[in-house]
């Protein structure tokens, strides 16, 4: 995958004369970040919501980013000044979604000059009842490229709290409008960011009975959506690569299924492993080098192991029935994955290389696709008592709790920070699939917009 963005600190940028007025900063370092003095204060609000507990909602006016001038860009056709609303939205839409925020958009309040990106009126927004306040900037340089600045002020305190800006592609300007919501919520939560991140799924269309299943991506709002496959053959359950350069999947070719990676970079795809034993389920080891799948062999179906380079397989379960799925721990020290050896579908828990199996679900009913949380303190899976709902519990298997309350809500997948579940939901009736998001506190469920039906999502880390 190609490097299109680039950090700066924004005292070094061509902002507003009183940003010009402070300290250097220090050499960049080889991955582009110039991190801002060492002396510099921190002071304002900070909090957590590791807790999972519903959190008060705060106040953010978000006004359109400013510019020096309006220039003409492939990013927007009426130029940097209408760009700098459309930042803006993005960044409101990011922090609106998630459920801890009361965002505020451009569309409905006062745009600031350009010189007041470092310099607040504070009379004016402390009169629209917000706590806090984002300010930016957009410019053109003449490299065709784009300088996003992106400022979060205390407005009670009347400080500044972070500044950040990011060199863009034009084609890229929605990646820094995430990079800017990132540091906005990372900074106001306490949690890690996850906005500037990627969603593969499978892209539903036809008949029920002959569904065309493509593999698609898109940015975690849903923009910039385009689809990887044709649909000539069946492709199910994506995964991303812990690096974000290739996607694993399932094809299905002729009725042969064939675990492929996908060079997003290239668009080229490579074989890992076929047969013509039912295979399901690929997906990726924390350090990339391997890949779990499940397949069936005489009537017993098993997890097993490859290279990602492909080569021979190395079979980890070994139990009368179908064991199936894998969702390697972030330490990649041991796997979670479903099995019916006990008699009815349950989720256990293995070493990595396949000892110390044990059965962590005994809740009642049955326990499907689980998958580890990037944290590592809880495991998200599919309840089965009737209906389908998407579920947490921590990896010994206690405190279990639904997350949704639909009639079939299923495969649940984690933002890279941890605190948000995408998994998709069946219609009753029509088969149709839509994919959907809810935080742990169950309270804050969404539907992620797509073309067409969508199942089995796959979210990616942050992007690098």
């Amino acid at each position: 995958m190609k490097q299109f963005i680039a950090f700066f600190a924004l005292f070094l940028a061509p902002v507003p004369a009183l940003a010009q007025q402070e300290a250097a900063a220090p050499p960049a370092t080889d991955t582009g970040i110039v991190l801002p003095p060492e002396d510099d204060d921190e002071g304002g609000l900070t909090g957590s919501v590791t807790d999972e507990s519903a959190w008060q909602d705060l106040g953010i006016a978000i006004p359109a980013f400013a510019t020096n001038a309006n220039v003409a860009t492939p990013a927007n056709a009426q130029g940097t000044y209408e760009l700098g609303r459309e930042l803006a939205r993005v960044i409101t839409s990011d922090l609106r979604n998630n459920g801890l925020f009361r965002p505020v958009g451009p569309d409905a309040l006062p745009r600031p000059e350009f010189a007041q990106i470092n310099s607040p009126s504070w009379p004016t927004w402390r009169a629209r009842s917000a706590e806090m306040l984002v300010h930016g900037y957009v410019q053109a340089g003449a490299d065709g490229r784009l300088t996003v600045g992106c400022y979060l002020y205390d407005i009670q305190l009347q400080e500044q709290l972070e500044r950040e800006g990011w060199v863009v592609a034009p084609e890229d300007w929605r990646r820094a409008a995430h990079k800017c919501a990132d540091l906005i919520y990372s900074r106001l939560s306490g949690e890690s960011p996850f906005f500037d991140s990627k969603i593969a799924y499978i892209a539903e269309s036809g008949p029920k009975d002959a569904r065309i299943k493509r593999l698609a991506i898109m940015d975690s709002d849903g923009a910039n959506h385009r689809f990887i496959t044709n649909g000539r053959s069946t492709a199910l359950t994506p995964r991303y690569s812990p690096d974000y350069k290739s996607l694993v999947y399932l094809s299905y070719i002729n009725g042969n299924p064939r675990i492929y990676i996908y060079d997003i970079g290239t668009g080229q795809q490579r074989l890992v492993t076929q047969s013509n034993n039912p295979t399901f389920s690929p997906r990726w080891s924390p350090d990339g080098r391997s890949i779990l799948y499940s397949m069936a062999v005489g009537g017993n179906t098993d997890i097993y192991r490859v290279s990602a380079n492909g080569g021979q397989s190395t079979r980890l379960t070994n139990s009368p029935g179908l064991d199936v799925g894998g969702s390697y721990s972030p330490d990649g020290s041991r796997i979670v994955f479903e099995s019916d050896r006990s008699g009815a579908q349950q989720c256990y828990v293995m070493d990595a290389d396949g000892s110390n199996q044990r059965r962590i679900s005994f809740f009642g009913g049955r326990c499907a696709t689980p998958e580890w949380s990037p944290r590592g303190d809880q495991i998200a899976f599919t309840h089965i008592v009737g209906d389908l709902r998407v579920a947490v519990m921590s990896p010994s298997g206690r405190n279990m709790r639904h997350l949704t309350d639909g009639w079939q809500d299923e495969a649940p997948t984690w933002a890279p920070n941890g605190r948000i579940i995408q998994f998709f939901r069946t219609a009753r009736n029509s088969g149709d699939a839509s994919l959907w998001q809810v935080d742990l506190t169950g309270r804050n469920e969404r539907r992620l917009p797509t073309p067409i039906g969508a199942s089995d999502p796959a979210w990616g880390p942050v992007l690098p």
